[in-house]
Order: C-alpha cells, then structure tokens, then sequence
C-alpha cells in the first residue's frame, strides 16, 4: 500500500486516516491512497503513530505492529516555487555570477528559516508572495509548479 502526503503531513507524529468511504482522513479532506502491493480489506483506518520529530521522507516504509502489512510513503505533489539561477540578467551574466546569486537567496532563505529543498541547480519552497519578491530582488528565476516537495529536515532532524 502506498499513503500520498505532503511535505507537512510527512512531519506530523501522529495522524489518522480512514480507508473506507472515500478514503478520507480525520478532517474529510480526501487522502491519495492507492493499493501497490498488498491488497487488504480488513483494516477500516490507519493510525500513524511516529516517536515526535520524525519526518517521513518519499519512499520509506512503515510495517503495521503484526508486520504483514507495509505501507510506502510517497511525496505527494503540491504548489511549490521553484528558484534557479538566471543567466539572462542584465547586464549579461557569468555562470559563476549565477550560482553565486542562487547561492546567495539560499542564505538568505535559511536566515529566515524556510523549508527549502535543495537540489544541484534549483531550490524549493513553499508559495510565499513577500518572498517571491526578495527572490527576485535577487536576481534569481522563481517558478510556480505543483511538483512534489522534499525540504531539508535540518541539521538536528530525525529522519525515520
């Protein structure tokens, strides 16, 4: 079986969701939920119950207390600003230039503590308008995109 969550949800130590009746979770939004390899019918709901400060990363697996069920854990796409490097500034840019303004907004993102993912060329945030607009101020490309989102869990995170 296989549970869809967001970049939040995969932070939250404790979380039911119910598998029958649209397969919704406690507050009725409808959960992503799709069978893979196990087929069951028996079990109504599933309580996550995950020691405080563990952050599920796309693809871990959780085993049920019987160990004959495993549930994978999938990045579930969401709205995200993604920001790279733009060459096309004016005046005309180096490549060096580019990775140093990238550089620079990933500073400046930590200082605020955003979550941010960190990828080769780009960085990945959560939609913040008054951000977008310093990250432009910085000379750097943002784009909106619904794509799944995998921040950093820190320096101190637990990772399951």
């Amino acid at each position: 079986m296989a549970l869809a969550l967001t970049a939040d949800e995969r932070t939250r130590s404790r979380y039911r969701y119910s598998l029958s009746g649209g397969i919704t979770d406690t507050k009725g939004e409808t959960v992503d939920f799709s069978t893979t390899q196990l087929e069951t019918t028996q079990a109504d709901e599933i309580y996550l119950e995950l020691p405080r400060g563990t952050t599920l990363r796309h693809g871990d697996c959780l085993g049920g207390s019987n160990h004959s069920q495993v549930l994978k854990i999938v990045a579930k796409p969401e709205p995200v600003m993604t920001v790279r490097a733009s060459t096309n500034a004016q005046p005309p840019s180096t490549n060096a230039q580019a990775s140093l303004r990238l550089l620079q907004a990933a500073y400046h993102l930590g200082n605020r503590h955003v979550a941010l993912e960190l990828g080769a060329d780009y960085l990945r945030l959560a939609p913040d308008p008054v951000l977008a607009a310093m990250l432009h101020q910085l000379g750097v490309t943002v784009t909106e995109e619904t794509v799944p989102f995998q921040p950093e869990s820190g320096a101190y995170g637990h990772h399951h």
